[in-house]
């Protein structure tokens, strides 16, 4: 009797796990958000990352009525917090805020990677495409580009530039600037993020970064750095007096970084439709747009598919960089 009692007593909550197992992706995603969910960045707090992560958090956080909280797992070039939600459960509850490097850089440019950045994610929606600054620190007495190159090639040892990690667009902005600027030897330095990295070139332990937008412009404005040339093909609204590095000398050059947000793959599709109607509903939102739009950005938000087809490009591009340039992580 007692064993019939027990058994009578697990029945119903055996049904349900079976109920729940054989119910469709659309019944799931229905309930969701039913609980937190986790934002993951593979950077340090203060980077690009971090600061586009806990915007995006906190607008989620209000439209999806649920807590997103956002989890900093720095290292590898952005690979260890991407990694980590690659093996994730794939229910919605773990996110990635990623950024070129570990979503298409990394595959090319790290001996050994951990995750497939296709086949292992599954993308929401690409949030910020921002140019990069070349920036000094004010003890470098190179007003220009011409100058500055001028100055490395005649004591490289003077100089090494910092960046966010290995296989982030600010490292590759720095070796594609070595390539195309005549062969530069000039030492790089990866750090776990760009809040470290920025703050040692403030401090003037380094003297060159390649950043973004977002970062740099409000030390550039304090006078704390100075703007050498930006990344991109065309000037930037945000620094409108601040050449192109192909104006200032390096004729072919142009890099952007890009930003945006994925799931482990496996989500149902239900909830990357939902997550993506939200996110493009507050990229689109006069506050945020704006916001954005200060910070560089001036990106039209798409769907899931567009992202993913974004990523295998964006792969392909800079894994002939990669090539070209020499660059390696083991």
């Amino acid at each position: 009797m007692h064993r019939f009692i027990s058994f009578n007593r697990c029945l119903p909550a055996a049904l349900l796990m079976l109920c729940a197992a054989l119910l469709p992706a659309g019944a799931i995603a229905q309930g969701y958000p039913n609980k937190p969910i986790k934002m993951v960045t593979g950077y340090a707090p203060g980077g690009t990352s971090d600061i586009l992560a806990r915007l995006m958090a906190q607008e989620l956080n209000k439209s999806l009525g649920q807590t997103v909280i956002v989890d900093n797992r720095p290292g590898a070039g952005g690979n260890i917090g991407t990694d980590f939600v690659a093996k994730s459960a794939p229910d919605g509850y773990t996110l990635v805020m990623g950024a070129s490097g570990p979503l298409a850089i990394n595959m090319s440019l790290f001996a050994k990677m951990p995750y497939d950045n296709v086949r292992d994610l599954a993308p929401i929606a690409q949030v910020a495409a921002v140019p990069l600054v070349l920036v000094v620190h004010p003890t470098v007495t190179a007003k220009n580009l011409r100058e500055l190159i001028a100055a490395m090639k005649a004591k490289p040892n003077d100089f090494s530039f910092g960046s966010a990690g290995n296989g982030t667009p600010q490292h590759l902005s720095g070796e594609l600037f070595k390539s195309l600027a005549g062969g530069l030897d000039i030492t790089h330095i990866p750090y776990k993020g760009t809040g470290p990295a920025l703050s040692d070139l403030l401090g003037g332990q380094i003297k060159v970064m390649f950043e973004t937008t977002i970062a740099v412009l409000p030390h550039i404005k304090a006078g704390k750095l100075r703007a050498i040339a930006v990344t991109t093909a065309t000037r930037s609204p945000e620094l409108p007096d601040v050449p192109t590095m192909a104006e200032a000398g390096v004729p072919g050059y142009e890099s952007i970084a890009w930003y945006g947000m994925a799931a482990p793959a496996g989500t149902p599709k239900e909830i990357i439709a939902k997550l993506n109607a939200e996110t493009v509903r507050i990229m689109k939102s006069p506050e945020i747009s704006k916001r954005l739009k200060e910070m560089g950005s001036h990106l039209e938000p798409g769907s899931p598919e567009q992202f993913a087809a974004f990523i295998k490009a964006e792969t392909a591009k800079w894994a002939k960089v990669v090539k070209e340039s020499g660059a390696k992580v083991d």
